[in-house]
Order: structure tokens, then sequence, then C-alpha cells
């Protein structure tokens, strides 16, 4: 079966799993088979509205049981669910309506279904598709399951207009059809060995692909167990994270990289008794996985049974539905020791012992998940690079997006003779996946590639400075040579000292200085909807004089 549809009843059929909400401290468990009936009376409420196979459905909300029987209810009418991020942050409410506006129409929307709390902040105008809030579509007014119309399975129908998060660039609106996203969540399933014991435990976003496709529809479609909470709930105590795997006995999860950080020092706070020994699989998806980070989670934790065993880094992007290369499951955190002058300025991954002067640790993602296949190509000749070569990484397989949605000339640049060029820097070793950044990110600088998350670590790590929230790139100076600048978010007492560390320490990790070293206000930095750092957002902000630039004096 490759349709989502077909697997959503299958599982509704046979009564398999479990889904808890969590909201807060409160939480709320139904099992799969009653959401799915729920969800047959929403979609009769869409229908009623006009909805139809092929339409395109936005859902723009926080994680609630709602929303999750809303995005259900919208494959069960055969229409496309389009993924609306919320504001990142309060403060930048203008930016969110404008965007959400573009993305609206965008995406041909046929209809918007809000949440209510923010249907104040988004007021439909002209030329806008018709909106409905959350509250009124489960008001039914009549609607009863028995008048759901049930479409025809349509494998290569679309089923999610998923935004890419625009970190190098405008989001575009990826098209992931029901074949290539069941066709992923099988290669996923497989080299993760996920099976109906499984009790998967979620605070990601459901408008980002790893929440959405990674983490709800894996136990949608194949019947575990899910325990989804909210971002919010997670930010605002990260300690509930592990709570809550201790409670329900969490065997699987996923979370970025900082997300780790914030759980490491919650669990070196926390006198509870937890109990994460069930725990096989920690999927740490971001770009780039940091091994320090990810060890220090696994040391924090080592009180309440955490097995180190259970890292699983891993490499996935919208485009390909979410999941790319996975490593075996329980073989823990592998890394690699290069030599970092020659992988900047030979592109080669010549290994080094651990620790030595002058070398760089990498993370191993694995290798591609069953139905794709991955391959490095020389930059400039498009050759075949062979193992520990340096070059652009590419994919191609059955759960490949079909494209971005009309937008053919950028499509023609994703995928060509089959293959979708990833835009990542990359190498191998027997067969398994090691990223060493973005080629639009990439700083080169007398010759070398010097890659902007090397400064970025480093520079956060300044006290003073914001963790996470620095910002590196480079601007065009003298005879087409790169200068770097590094613009980081700042709360301290003496700044300047701030920004001269931050000068020392770069220079000393890198060996260039930096052109310029900003201190911005704390939020301000440009992230995507997903948390990514938006490079090329903030080179345009430092280039148009639009940064929110602290005094020094």
């Amino acid at each position: 079966m490759l349709s989502l549809i077909d697997r959503i009843e299958a599982t509704a059929e046979r009564d398999y799993g479990l889904v808890t909400f969590v909201s807060g401290d409160d939480h709320q468990t139904i099992r799969w088979s009653q959401l799915h009936s729920e969800a047959r009376v929403v979609a009769a409420a869409l229908q009623a509205r006009g909805v139809q196979p092929g339409d395109h459905v936005a859902v723009l909300g926080p994680t609630t049981r709602q929303l999750i029987t809303t995005i259900q209810a919208i494959w069960l009418t055969g229409a496309a669910l389009v993924t609306m991020p919320l504001p990142m942050r309060m403060g930048a409410l203008e930016q969110f309506v404008a965007q959400t506006r573009v993305r609206i129409h965008r995406s041909d929307t046929k209809i918007l279904v809000i949440d209510s709390d923010l249907a104040g902040f988004i007021e439909r105008e002209e030329g806008d598709p018709p909106f409905v809030t959350l509250d009124e579509l489960f008001a039914n007014q009549g609607v009863t399951e028995a008048g759901y119309r049930r479409p025809k399975s349509s494998e290569d129908s679309l089923a999610v207009l998923q935004f890419t998060s625009g970190s190098t660039s405008e989001p575009k609106g990826v098209m992931l059809s029901h074949e290539a996203i069941c066709n992923n969540l099988d290669g996923a399933w497989k080299a993760a060995a996920i099976t109906r014991d499984e009790v998967i435990v979620s605070w990601l976003p459901l408008y980002h692909d790893m929440g959405l496709v990674g983490l709800l529809t894996i136990p949608m479609t194949i019947g575990c167990t899910l325990v989804q909470g909210a971002p919010q709930d997670f930010l605002a105590r990260p300690l509930r994270w592990m709570q809550w795997i201790s409670q329900y006995g969490g065997t699987g999860t996923a979370g970025p990289n900082f997300s780790y950080s914030l759980a490491a020092r919650a669990m070196r706070r926390t006198e509870e008794d937890l109990d994460l020994s069930h725990m096989r699989v920690w999927l740490n998806g971001a770009e780039p996985v940091d091994p320090e980070t990810f060890r220090s989670f696994f040391t924090a934790g080592e009180k309440f049974r955490l097995s180190p065993k259970g890292a699983f880094p891993a490499f996935g992007m919208a485009e390909v539905c979410i999941a790319g290369c996975f490593p075996e499951p329980m073989a823990g955190l592998l890394t690699d020791w290069v030599d970092k002058s020659a992988l900047e300025s030979r592109h080669l991954a010549i290994p080094v012992e651990p620790g030595v002067e002058g070398a760089t640790e990498l993370v191993l993602l694995g290798k591609a998940v069953p139905g794709l296949e991955i391959a490095i190509v020389d930059c400039a000749t498009g050759e075949i690079c062979g193992d520990r070569q340096v070059g652009e990484l590419k994919i191609t397989g059955n759960s490949l997006t079909s494209g971005y949605y009309e937008q053919p000339a950028e499509t023609e640049e994703l995928i060509i003779d089959g293959w979708l060029h990833t835009g990542d820097l990359a190498y191998t070793i027997d067969g398994s996946l090691v990223v060493c950044g973005r080629i639009k990110d990439v700083i080169i600088v007398g010759g070398r590639n010097v890659f902007p998350q090397d400064i970025e670590k480093v520079a956060g790590e300044v006290e003073g400075a914001r963790t996470g929230n620095v910002i590196a790139f480079g601007i065009e100076g003298r005879q087409g040579a790169q200068n770097i600048i590094v613009v980081a978010e700042a709360r301290a007492a003496d700044l300047a000292e701030v920004a001269r560390v931050i000068q020392s320490v770069v220079t000393d990790s890198v060996g260039i200085p930096p052109k310029q070293v900003i201190l911005v206000e704390p939020g301000t930095v440009p992230k995507t909807s997903s948390g990514k750092l938006q490079r090329s957002a903030c080179r345009q902000q430092f280039i148009e004089g639009t940064l929110a630039v602290l005094d020094l004096s």
C-alpha cells in the first residue's frame, strides 16, 4: 500500500497503538482507531466546505489533538496538507503574517484551517482563500462520520506541500506524493528496525518534516504508540522531554542538536529518578551534529540508565520526504578525526589521531535508507568521488520530491537526470555519509574552504555570547577574496570584551582573523521556522545595515 489513506485505515481497522497528547503537565491518551473516527468526521466537515481530492488545505496552529486530527482528516479527503510554520518570536509578528500570506498564495491553498488563538493575528483579506478555525471545524454543525465520502486512493497524488526551512534561501514548496512518503516511511522503519512495539516520544513541531513525516506519520501509519508534546512545553522545561520518555517507556525520539544540550543541562540539575533505559534511538538530525554536545548528553544521562549505544545521528531533508541516511541501530556515536587543513584546502578527509593539533572531528551519519542511493561528485567536474574525497552529495531513489511547486527553474536545478543535488559538501567512508557543510555557506579564504559552523561553535562558547545564536559568513573583499564576518547575540556587562574574546578565539581556531565581530540584540539573529540559522538572511541584513547592533561603548 503506497497511499497514506490506505495505511491509516489499516491501522485503525486492526486497532493498533495509542497516541498520548501532552499539554504542559496534562496528558490524554486515546487509541489511533478513535482518532481515526474523529478524523473521518472532520474530513466530512471539510468536504462539506468544498474540499475535494487534489485541493491544497493549509493548517496553522500549535500542536494539539485537534491539529493532529485535522492533519489526518485532510489526507482522508484526498487533499494535500500545506504546512504553515508558527512565529519563531512574538516580536516578529508582522513578518510572520506577511510570510504566512505569501505561503498561502504561493501554495494555491483552497482553505486555511487556523487555531482560534491565532485567528486574531491574521485577518482575511481580499484574494485570500476562506479561513475556518479549528473550533468551527470541530463544531461539526450536523456533520457526522456517516457523511464522509472516501476518495479513491491515488499513490501519485500530492500528500504534503512542505515548505523548506529556507536556511540558505527563500522557502520553497516541496511536493511530496503519497507514494514517495510511503516509500520513505518504509525505508526509515526498516533502517531503524522500528516495530509496532515502539513508543515514540516527540515534541517536534508538526510544520517541520522531522516532526510531521518522521515522528507523527510513522506511528499513525504502522500503529506504534506516540507520545506527542509541543515545542513550547519542551522549551519552557526541557526536562519534560526526559520525563515523558521515563513515564511512558519511550524507545525512540528525535531532536536537533541544541535540544540535546538543553536536555543535558536539565538532567544535570534534577534530583528526579528517571528511567531512560528503554531508549534505543536518540535521533539527532541537526545541521551539523556536534559530537561534544551529543556525548555530553549521554554523560549527563548515565545516572538515569541512558545507554550511549542509542546515539543515532542521521541525515535527512524535506526533498527526500525526511529520511536520507541512518546509522545501524545501537551502534552508538561514530566519528571521524581528519586533518582540518587538508579538508579545507585539498578537499580530502585524511584521517589523523583523535585530538591532535590541526584535527577536526566529524560525525558519521550512516548509510542511505532502503530505497535511496547516495553519491558524492566533484563540484567542478561532476565526476564521482572516491572515499574520503569531498564533493557535493547527490541522492536518487523512490522517495524523491517531484520538485518545487510552481517553480520549474528551481526544480531543474534541483533534480538532474534523476539525481537530487542537495547542495551539501560531504564525503563517504565505506558508504557511510559525513557532511561537512553547505556549499552556499562555505567561506573561501586563500583557497581554503572555511566552514561557518566551526567559527560559530567556538564563538558561541565565549562567555556573554548566546550559544546557538552566532552566525558567520563571508563578504567579498579585495581581489575577490572573502572576509569573515561574525554576528553574535550577546548579553553581558562588558560587551567590548565579549567581542574581543570572540575575535581572539576565532583567529586561534581557524587561523584567520574576522574582519568584523558584530554583537546584536538577543532574539534578533535570523532563524528558520525549525530553528536553523539563516546565514544568507543575516548576510543581507549586514549589507543593508539592518542588524540590531549593540553599542559596545
